[in-house]
């Protein structure tokens, strides 16, 4: 047991850490689950209603591939099992491959791991303790959400299959997390391995699920997927607890897996050997814009790549929403609560627009707040006693942000316009249209880097709470209309004043305002970087 010396400490102080973060993530999913759960047994209330859904959604592949695979829609447990087990189970593992990097592989890089490591602390007691934190989440998750499910009056076997498939999920890609931590030396790494793989599991479940609306051949790659096994326990469905076996299997061999792995390096490196650059810069490495997206390159072509997926996704099933939303009105007035006026496709892809430019939101704040990393990391030092300047470091991270987002959002937008002409049968008319649409939400995406630059420059200790800001938007724009809430706290999100292309008019003069805000942010940031103390 001495390679488990000191788990216990370590667990505590894991918890003392994170006690916050590890809160905001749990009841953020639960209430957001529950939410939805309700919302959609109010949707689809009725028998009729359900038909209908199933009517459309269980010979579609699209709606499939989004989704989930939909054993039975006639029940309102059915519904939510098809449309939030894939999604939830998604997020869950996302919780768990940033917590377990975050104390494994991001502790080592930082030093703090070898300096505890100097006192009696056993060569395995950070990995296990991370794995018992981020397994300790995702059990009080699935009994928070079993609970949860259960009050939204959803018959209770299907509620604890439901929350412990998704659990399952969370604590597999945990246990994959710790696998990446050993391959590589750095946290940004091993995150970027451990989403990759979740990644592929969900494009292997949606592909799967897509194939089972005309019992194709394919359908069987649902079952290697760990987030298709969350589908397979059929919440609400006859369910199968057979399948929580596999759960069972694959974290006993991915366990003995990074047991062997973690035996086999040297405390700060990585199994896999970093490969040796050059020994001068090439030309094009020569500027502090070029580091920084040196730096960032590959979290943007990640993020990109993802967006095309899901704007591709998105405007392929765009058309269909017409047959959706004259089947059931309640779904129509819901996307119109969301998207605006105009016909039914433009209220949804307003409405999805909106949504990925929270997402590419995510992506700008990340990216902005790599300032506070390499600061907090202490690799501003050596930049800094060159003869680069503060402001051209710091505004060379923003700016590779925000150019960063508008790559995003001409991913999504492209591909979705690319998607729906397609399908409507005018390429040229729907690519610029929905590409103006998305690139419209660029000034508020803006507005979140002014504010990760003002937190930078006055308040460095309190830069996660973009990241807080980040989840306020998110409620007040996908859930504002719905919960009625008062105009002056709509007001509080920059996206409340981006027109609902393309189901509106375009106005520019709030996105001149909200270009003119961002400004404004980020000049008062880097006033106040330039005036204190690096840390």
């Amino acid at each position: 047991m001495r390679d488990y010396a000191g788990t216990g400490t370590l667990l505590r102080l894991a918890l003392r850490l994170d006690r916050i973060r590890a809160t905001a993530w749990i009841l953020g999913i639960v209430l957001f689950t529950t939410a939805s759960a309700q919302s959609n047994n109010d949707l689809y209330g009725t028998a009729e209603e359900r038909e209908k859904l199933a009517e459309t959604v269980e010979t579609n592949p699209a709606m499939l591939a989004l989704g989930g695979r939909a054993f039975d829609l006639t029940t309102t447990g059915g519904v939510n099992a098809y449309q939030l087990v894939a999604f939830m189970a998604t997020i869950i593992g996302l919780m768990s491959i940033f917590m377990v990097v975050r104390h494994t592989r991001a502790e080592e890089e930082s030093g703090r791991a070898e300096l505890a490591g100097s006192a009696v602390l056993g060569r395995k007691a950070w990995l296990a303790s991370s794995l018992l934190l981020v397994t300790g989440m995702n059990l009080v998750i699935a009994l928070l959400l079993g609970l949860g499910l259960q009050n939204t009056d959803l018959p209770a076997t299907g509620s604890w299959a439901f929350a412990f498939g998704c659990a399952g999920v969370g604590i597999l890609f945990a246990l994959v997390a710790g696998i990446a931590a050993q391959l590589t030396d750095h946290a940004r790494s091993a995150n970027g391995i451990a989403a990759t793989v979740l990644g592929l599991a969900y494009l292997l479940r949606a592909t799967g699920d897509a194939a089972s609306a005309s019992d194709g051949g394919l359908s069987w790659l649902t079952w290697v997927s760990p987030i298709g096994w969350a589908q397979m326990m059929r919440p609400y469905t006859d369910e199968d607890w057979a399948v929580a076996l596999l759960f069972v299997v694959a974290a006993a061999v991915l366990l003995a897996a990074v047991g062997v792995l973690i035996g086999r390096r040297d405390v700060g490196a990585g199994v896999l050997p970093p490969s040796l650059g050059p020994t001068e810069a090439a030309p094009a490495l020569r500027s502090p814009f070029a580091l920084a997206w040196r730096l960032q390159r590959g979290s943007m072509l990640g993020w990109a790549l993802a967006f095309l997926v899901v704007g591709a996704a998105f405007g392929g099933v765009a058309d269909g929403m017409v047959d959706v939303a004259e089947d059931n009105p309640n779904i129509d007035e819901l996307l119109r609560d969301l998207g605006g006026s105009g016909s039914i496709v433009d209220v949804f892809l307003a409405t999805i627009t909106s949504l990925i430019a929270v997402v590419v939101g995510a992506y700008a704040v990340q990216s902005a707040l790599r300032l506070s990393g390499e600061e907090s990391a202490h690799r501003i030092d050596p930049v800094l006693s060159t003869a680069v300047n503060r402001l051209s470091w710091a505004g060379s991270h923003l700016t590779v942000a925000a150019l960063g987002s508008v790559v995003m959002l001409t991913s999504a937008g492209l591909a979705a316009g690319l998607a729906h002409g397609i399908n409507s049968g005018d390429v040229a008319g729907e690519v610029p249209r929905v590409l103006g649409a998305a690139l419209a939400q660029v000034p508020a995406v803006w507005t979140l880097i002014g504010l990760c630059a003002l937190l930078f420059g006055l308040l460095p200790r309190y830069t996660a709470v973009a990241w807080a800001v980040l989840a306020v938007v998110l409620v007040i724009g996908q859930f504002g209309e719905v919960l009625k809430l008062d105009q002056m706290v709509m007001n509080l999100s920059p996206f409340t004043h981006v027109p609902d292309l393309p189901s509106a008019d375009f106005r520019a003069t709030p996105l001149l305002v909200l270009v003119l805000l961002a400004a404004a942010l980020i000049a008062a940031g880097l006033s106040g970087f330039r005036r204190r103390d690096v840390a």
